[in-house]
């Protein structure tokens, strides 16, 4: 069983991860942790915390994380999740609490506890692992390794027709914070990246039958699931939408779901027309050796991500 923390900034997608990662007896969830991102961290928190209740879950730690990027200010996420961050789904005020200490400390604190165990599912900037590692270096050896959704890597159409950032060809999460993104990405721990090549491909849609299976299942998550689908395609968006960050939650339960490459990556900090471009370096001659050599995904099994949405939340 793979020992996780789910650093995260709901936002419906990442809500769908967490319900899929307490569903998947793969995974033990040691604590989540909120960014902000998507919505501000106050939001994000509290979205985090009606999704455990959502999931009757009461048993994990919830922290509180970064209020705003390592260097630069919190820009506006021009994609809505609705006035909760969670399609309107409308669910009650949480009742459960936030854990008394900061999500850097969390993360720091529990891969000091489970040395060479514990693997970052990060679907939200960056900042929260970024700061740990810098307040914290003595930890950078003892983690496992991290999954994140970060980065487009024009391995396909997809990662340019659906750019999350706000420059041309960059995804949300390292555009929001490039430097925390930069930071982790040469820190030297094992990272597999799913960018938006592999994670918003238009093969990432629910057929009539997947529909039909969620409803049939009927449960607290395959309802909130259902909500996202129909609260993103009646805004004009893909089904995609709506389990992005489930992906890497997916992986981390079946890696035999995403197929990843080696590459050197780099993240570009500039501000103006490429900030939070993820640079990928894929020469046969006179490559960056400078730049960080990564894992990153570049084919996905789709049918199968699908089916295990669909009958595990």
């Amino acid at each position: 069983m793979m020992k996780v923390i789910l650093d995260c900034d709901p936002g419906m997608d990442d809500s769908v991860a967490i319900l899929l990662a307490l569903s998947s007896p793969e995974l033990e969830v040691l604590a989540v942790t909120a960014v902000s991102g998507n919505y501000p961290v106050d939001v994000t928190s509290s979205n985090a915390l009606r999704i455990m209740e959502l999931a009757g879950r009461n048993d994990v730690p919830v922290a509180r994380g970064m209020s705003h990027p390592m260097v630069r200010r919190s820009p506006a996420d021009p994609f809505t999740h609705g006035s909760d961050g969670l399609a309107e789904a409308g669910l009650p005020d949480p009742s459960l609490a936030l854990d008394s200490r900061h999500a850097v400390e969390v993360i720091a604190d529990t891969v000091r506890q489970h040395p060479g165990e514990v693997t970052l599912i990060c679907t939200g900037p960056m900042s929260n692992a970024g700061m740990a590692i810098s307040m914290y270096p003595e930890i950078i050896p003892m983690i496992r390794g991290i999954i994140a959704i970060s980065g487009a890597f024009g391995l396909n159409k997809a990662s340019f027709l659906n750019a999350t950032g706000d420059t041309p060809q960059s995804e949300w999460n390292v555009y929001v914070d490039p430097e925390a993104a930069k930071l982790v990405y040469e820190s030297g721990i094992p990272l597999h990246l799913i960018g938006l090549d592999i994670a918003t491909d238009f093969g990432v849609d629910f057929t009539d039958e997947d529909i039909a299976r969620l409803e049939a299942r009927g449960t607290k998550g395959a309802r909130f699931l259902l909500n996202a689908i129909r609260f993103v395609r009646g805004r004009g968006f893909g089904a995609y939408c709506a389990v992005i960050d489930a992906m890497a939650v997916a992986y981390a339960a079946d890696p035999s779901l995403v197929s990843f490459g080696k590459a050197r990556v780099g993240v570009d900090t500039r501000d103006g027309l490429t900030l939070g471009m993820t640079v990928r370096d894929g020469r046969h001659h006179f490559t960056w050796d400078s730049l960080p050599e990564v894992m990153i995904a570049v084919s996905a099994d789709y049918a199968g991500f699908l089916r295990m949405l669909s009958e595990r939340i």
